[in-house]
């Protein structure tokens, strides 16, 4: 059966509910493009521990490790690369020169050098980073998502974390990762947790197959450098509608009334599913400070401009402005179509395109929570699929060089949440290939994450079939403390 992975909200007609609210719903489900996830509470053990949150940054298609946290300086001209390091705030912790305002900040994060996962194909690599999980799950297919994949850590930590208030416990911006060429990657959704868990995604971004990076002011094509393109647009979400609205026409006129329908349909086959789908699509409607966590254009100008006015900059202020709401774990897709995937021009697009605004935004992101006092409650990861060999080669196709596939190893960031500034955690060969101390596995950077939102180790899900399933499938990183 081939997965539904547009689920807007769909409201009842319950008492409680009025008819301009169930319409609205219904469009904002239309317009804003929102998926819902179905939440069935789980009782923690947490033991007491004060419950923290998580942004978890997805660099999809492979940052070079070379080119940005475990740089090889004395190493062969094409294994060391363009960039120089430069120091960081911490002495003897040196970063790439091109990521400076992060350098300025080490005491608020810390770096494992020695991440692997052994997989050099990005549809793999994507499932592996985004469900925590190295083995693939059985029937895995590359092309599309499947209903046995493992379900993400996104869809988990919907499903198994307390709901309060109207905000989802988890969600996903500004979109879900879709391949240029319109084939939507695995490892993002409820998978055998079940359709009805897949996560809630914020479509802010328009699907763009042929740009990459941080639109409007740092748009690009892998091959040709700028775009210099105007048709992109970052939407925030819309929660309400003009009273001098006709519902009727307004329903005619975007065929809501068979969406609406469609979804019934798809909620019946989840037991309780239409309560909570409505319950959660009036809230939002009503609350003006819910609305207001997803606004980023309407924040002061200074504010913007410390993020980057670009998808990038947006997505992690409203990621740290639901964080404040009450959302418990955001994933921020940062560009989609592979962005990172630099196999040609990597230099120049690293330098030019990639690095100044996640440099920017990512810093601006830890400011904010340190100045609001949200760092040692908030943890901020930085991953990606895989990284890159250690040899620079050309393609055919190509003029400027690059690296390719490398999931023998990458440099995973992570920041606040009570983690020890400065630290690392791991080390390379003299190439920058392979690990040769403290190894560790994404089951661990998985676990790391679960361990801050407070699951307890002996925590379980059930698959669609009625299975307990363990959550941990690994330790967590020795970073804390």
């Amino acid at each position: 059966m081939s997965l539904d992975f547009r689920t807007p909200f769909c409201p009842s007609s319950a008492a409680k509910s009025t008819r301009r609210a169930a319409v609205k719903a219904g469009a904002l489900g239309l317009l804003g493009g929102l998926g819902m996830d179905q939440l069935t509470a789980l009782e923690q053990k947490g033991g007491g521990k004060k419950k923290k949150s998580v942004i978890y940054i997805f660099l999809s298609g492979g940052l070079a490790q070379h080119e940005s946290f475990d740089m090889k300086p004395d190493a062969p001209a094409d294994i060391r690369g363009e960039f120089r390091p430069i120091p960081t705030k911490t002495p003897g912790l040196r970063i790439c020169e091109h990521l400076p305002e992060l350098a300025k900040r080490s005491e608020d994060w810390a770096l494992c050098r020695s991440l692997s996962h052994g997989s050099n194909e990005h549809s793999d690599g994507h499932l592996i980073m985004m469900t925590g999980r190295t083995d693939l799950p059985p029937g895995f297919d590359p092309t599309k998502p499947k209903e046995t994949d493992w379900p993400s850590i996104a869809a988990l930590a919907g499903q198994m974390l307390p709901q309060k208030g109207a905000l989802p416990p988890a969600l996903v911006l500004p979109e879900k990762m879709v391949h240029r060429t319109g084939r939507v990657i695995p490892g993002q959704f409820g998978g055998l947790l079940g359709r009805q868990h897949d996560p809630f995604f914020l479509e802010a971004s328009k699907y763009n197959p042929r740009g990459y990076g941080a639109y409007p002011t740092h748009d690009f094509h892998h091959a040709n450098g700028a775009e210099g393109r105007d048709d992109l647009q970052f939407r925030t979400v819309s929660l309400d509608l003009p009273d001098t609205v006709d519902f009727a026409r307004f329903q005619d006129r975007l065929g809501l009334q068979r969406l609406l329908d469609g979804q019934r349909k798809h909620l019946e086959e989840a037991a309780g599913g239409m309560d909570r789908y409505r319950e959660m699509a009036v809230g939002l409607l009503s609350d003006p400070k819910v609305q207001a966590a997803f606004d980023v254009h309407g924040v002061d100008e200074k504010t913007q401009a410390r993020y980057g006015k670009n998808a990038f900059g947006w997505s992690l202020l409203m990621a740290r402005q639901l964080v404040e709401s009450g959302v418990r774990l955001v994933q921020v897709n940062l560009g989609n179509n592979e962005t990172w995937d630099t196999h040609q021009a990597a230099f120049p697009n690293l330098r030019d395109f990639l690095f100044p605004p996640t440099d920017r935004a990512v810093s601006a992101l830890l400011d904010d929570l340190r100045e609001s006092g949200m760092l040692d409650d908030t943890l901020v990861v930085v991953a990606s699929d895989f990284g890159r060999t250690p040899k620079i080669s050309t393609l055919a196709s190509a003029t400027l060089p690059g690296r390719d596939h490398w999931g023998a190893v990458q440099s995973v960031l992570l920041a606040g949440g009570g983690i020890r500034g400065g630290a690392v955690l791991g080390e390379t060969d003299k190439l920058g290939g392979h690990p040769v101390t403290d190894g560790r596995r994404v089951e661990d950077l998985a676990a790391t994450i679960f361990d801050v939102l407070g699951f307890p180790r002996d925590a379980h899900w059930t698959d669609t079939t009625g299975r307990p399933m363990p959550l941990y499938h690994g330790e967590p990183l020795e970073l804390f403390g």
